[in-house]
């Protein structure tokens, strides 16, 4: 049976709901989510809900191209407005508007699949399969609840932690299908108690990176010597202090080292820990770059470098940065804890995961990396890791399986 969307006749036993609180005028929303449903397009109808930030909304330029590029892919994109305070009451009203748009949109255009990414639109997702039977994706992104306590956003005495874990329960025991970033989460969900002879269908799909964008380049030689690079967020989650030491004792163990730095918004912070490490100005710098231009940064770099915070919400991280870092042929440092990180960078001899921040381990650390640096076959290793494991090919190859399974 099919419907007319758009002029367009489409399967409607392919039709699915996708729904993210994540707004699509976002860095994140066009890598993550666009990405993906841009293929998964092909021969489905796809409608999309997104939560839109105002301050993103108000820039009708970037509204406008963004609008007519979902409707290029296809997909029948259903913007709403994000509300952030007060806080509890906003999330409960947006998760109400999605309720019933997606409500009116599934008896409308008889969709069979509503996709949830993450935890608040699962929610949503929970709603209306109760209320309607439709299949439920639940694409959980990791253990958000434990990652707002390990971030220090929610004790994990408070109310929030006890009813976003309450929900994830009812999600996990709920749901059609579940999608993990790794198989460190799955082991972890395994040991759930309530999930003990119940554990739910589940896909292992980790944070796949864009491999037609990130390849490997011509190395831009800005300075003599070794670069070392770090690209994202240098807060909550992460130990840039660690990162900071880490290239303080690069600079003993290596002349003409250099660290190029990508990041929005967190330069005085990022400094100052590179200050307070003993690192000079004259050997680091701090670039704003636009996602787009990312890769051209990276073709200055030798090695790549982060560091996590430790926690067991950490068991379900799938870093983009790392298939990006791999993509382009750059080996990468991190620490041992971290999804399936230490498997990927040891395994495909790819880089370094470091067990601990003492001297010792980063002096072993370092030289392993700079070992791997001189390898002219690691670039190549780098890239078949990269499409082994974060390929978006292969990811969108595993969630059509998923709708393909669960069409009606």
């Amino acid at each position: 049976m099919g419907v007319s969307v758009g002029g367009t006749i489409r399967n409607m036993t392919q039709g699915v709901l996708y729904i993210s609180y994540d707004g699509m005028l976002e860095p994140l929303g066009q890598s993550q989510v666009l990405a993906y449903l841009k293929r998964l397009a092909e021969g489905r109808c796809i409608h999309l809900i997104s939560f839109e930030k105002p301050d993103d909304w108000v820039d009708a330029t970037v509204r406008d191209r963004t609008k007519q590029d979902i409707a290029s892919m296809g997909i029948i994109w259903h913007p709403l407005r994000y509300h952030k305070r007060p806080s509890a009451l906003a999330t409960a009203w947006d998760i109400a508007c999605g309720i019933i748009t997606g409500g009116w949109l599934i008896v409308r255009y008889r969709l069979s699949i509503v996709h949830a990414r993450s935890y608040v639109p699962s929610v949503m997702a929970l709603a209306l399969k109760r209320l309607t039977g439709v299949k439920f994706l639940f694409d959980m992104r990791g253990f958000w609840a434990d990652e707002r306590v390990d971030g220090g956003l929610w004790p994990r005495s408070g109310r929030m932690f006890r009813v976003a874990k309450a929900f994830e329960r009812h999600f996990l025991l709920a749901a059609d299908h579940v999608v993990s970033l790794t198989q460190a989460a799955v082991r972890e969900m395994e040991h759930f108690e309530y999930l003990k002879g119940r554990m739910p269908l589940v896909t292992v799909i980790p944070t796949c990176a864009d491999l037609s964008r990130f390849i490997p380049q011509p190395r831009s030689q800005v300075r003599k010597g070794f670069t070392l690079g770090y690209v994202g967020s240098a807060g909550t989650w992460y130990l840039f202090h660690a990162v900071a030491a880490c290239f303080a004792h690069l600079m003993r163990l290596q002349p003409e080292v250099y660290f190029l730095i990508l990041n929005r918004g967190q330069n005085a912070y990022i400094r100052n820990e590179l200050i307070k490490a003993g690192v000079p100005d004259a050997a680091f710098e701090i670039v704003e770059a636009n996602h787009g231009d990312v890769p051209a940064h990276m073709a200055r770099m030798d090695a790549g470098i982060f560091f996590y915070r430790p926690s067991f919400s950490r068991a379900a991280c799938a870093p983009t940065k790392l298939g990006e870092f791999l993509g382009c042929g750059i080996p990468c440092m991190s620490n041992a804890g971290v999804g399936d990180m230490a498997l990927v960078l040891e395994g495909e001899r790819v880089g370094v995961a470091l067990q601990g921040f003492d001297d010792a381990a980063l002096t072993i650390g370092l030289k392993t990396l700079l070992q791997l640096v001189a390898d002219s076959a690691t670039l190549s290793r780098c890239v078949v890791a990269a499409q082994k494991h974060f390929s978006l090919d292969e990811g969108v190859a595993r969630y059509s399986c998923i709708y393909e399974q669960h069409a009606a």
